[in-house]
């Protein structure tokens, strides 16, 4: 096992090279001083290659274990989707190399933990790309609840849904809508960045119940999940995700003894507070790229010794609110 060494440049390799990479992480991995994206793996050597060239990375491999155990690389990035998570984080683990992992974590709570056992055991660093913890936006938020500027704060609920796209229609394989990888379907996706992020406004979830149903019959996954929590302080919950409505929303409601704030998890939309004085609309725009704060975060850890919000536990925590809400997790 390699152990983990303190560096003021991390050299990283990305595992998987597909769209989230493009535009989101990997040029944040390039815009961070101290950082160098130095190699990327894909299966398929053509968009190995193809990729690296357009993005100026010197190397490109079609196997992961020549990224994971090569020397001249520090820090890993899997960006494949979770059904592999377990698989290249375990060897990772054992390869005593910080982690950045993509959301969500794994493709169910007991493979989550054994990720992120793997790491405690190492004393590796993990990370979870649950980027909006990092977002300006999203921590404006929090600190108008740490301000109490919407008094106490009683509940909050998110409705998140949208018509089927030419892809669910067309009945085309994608791990998102594949039950055998993400049991939840677009819920796995999506509704994990907004759980994560309550946990990170409100605390950790206490109590969790869900139910989920396939009412389109396009895809072998969910496509209409519900659920009910609450969190510390007996704050309440609820959430709805449905992906066969005619209605697209993206709305989040915490209502407080004394206001409201609303607010958008996916459209960078204003922030909306809401109190018997006043009505504020309040517009932060997200970093290009959007994954930028998030992975400025993690060289602050590594480097500067300066925690991450994202980080194994939390993912894992997380995991374990979406299988409680599946039913992957006896009561």
């Amino acid at each position: 096992m390699k152990t983990h060494r303190p560096s003021t440049s991390i050299r990283w390799g990305i595992i998987g090279c597909g769209d989230v990479t493009e535009v989101k992480s990997g040029p944040a991995y390039q815009h961070t001083e101290h950082f160098e994206l130095s190699a990327v793996m894909r299966r398929d050597k053509h968009k190995a290659q193809d990729y690296a060239a357009r993005h100026n990375i010197k190397n490109h491999y079609t196997q992961a274990d020549s990224i994971i155990f090569n020397d001249d690389i520090d820090a890993i990035y899997i960006a494949t989707p979770p059904d592999t998570h377990k698989f290249y984080g375990l060897q990772v683990a054992t390869a005593g190399k910080p982690c950045c992992i993509e959301k969500p974590l794994a493709v169910n709570y007991q493979d989550s933990l054994s990720i992120y056992q793997a790491f405690e055991h190492t004393n590796t660093p993990l990370f979870v790309a649950y980027y909006r913890r990092s977002l300006p936006r999203f921590n404006k938020i929090k600190s108008l609840i740490d301000a109490g500027e919407v008094g106490e704060i009683r509940h909050i609920q998110w409705q998140l849904s949208r018509p089927p796209n030419s892809v669910d229609s067309s009945g085309q394989s994608q791990w998102r809508t594949d039950k055998n990888i993400a049991p939840g379907g677009y819920f796995d996706d999506l509704a994990c960045h907004g759980l994560n992020l309550f946990a990170y406004l409100l605390g950790d979830f206490i109590q969790v119940e869900g139910m989920g149903f396939n009412q389109q019959g396009l895809y072998s996954a969910f496509d209409a999940v519900s659920a009910c929590w609450s969190h510390s302080n007996n704050i309440t919950g609820c959430g709805y995700w449905n992906f066969s409505c005619h209605h697209k929303q993206d709305k989040v409601d915490i209502l407080g003894s004394s206001g409201t704030i609303s607010f958008s998890v996916f459209e960078e939309a204003s922030i909306t507070l809401s109190t018997a004085q006043r009505q504020e609309d309040i517009f932060i725009a997200n970093p290009n790229p959007i994954q930028l704060y998030h992975v400025l975060n993690m060289k602050e850890q590594l480097i500067n010794r300066i925690k991450h919000p994202s980080d194994g536990k939390s993912a894992l925590h997380t995991s374990w609110v979406m299988d409680k809400i599946l039913g992957g997790i006896a009561p």
